[in-house]
């Protein structure tokens, strides 16, 4: 599960890397572009940091910080669909993928919070 998990952040980073190179090259696209590309690609590194913390404490103070970019991603991506002009598809995928995994990390940090 663990193992599936980072490579699942991993692709969802390479995915948004691919997802911002395809936006248009107007400065609002490129500046929400920019902060997406952020907050989703240290959703794997945080998560990466995660597993190697030191305690349950700094475990789930690591997951926050995951959910927290995860859930940032989230807003960057509803802002673009806001603003339209975007590939529709891959960006409800992206979207999908997103909310699924600010899902997993909340149910992670509520499960690592009870065990204390």
């Amino acid at each position: 599960m663990t193992t599936d998990l980072a490579l699942r952040t991993r692709r969802f980073a390479l995915d948004t890397i691919r997802f911002c190179s395809s936006l248009p090259r107007r400065a609002e696209f490129q500046v929400i572009g920019r902060q997406l590309l952020r907050s989703a690609t240290s959703v794997g590194a945080n998560y990466r940091a995660a597993k190697r913390a030191r305690s349950r404490a700094d475990f789930i103070a690591k997951l926050a910080i995951v959910e927290e970019e995860a859930d940032e991603s989230v807003y960057w991506m509803e802002l673009l669909s806001d603003i339209g002009s975007v590939p529709k598809p891959e960006l409800e995928r992206l979207l999908d993928e997103t909310r699924q995994l600010v899902a997993i990390f909340v149910a992670s940090r509520k499960t690592a919070k009870r065990g204390q």
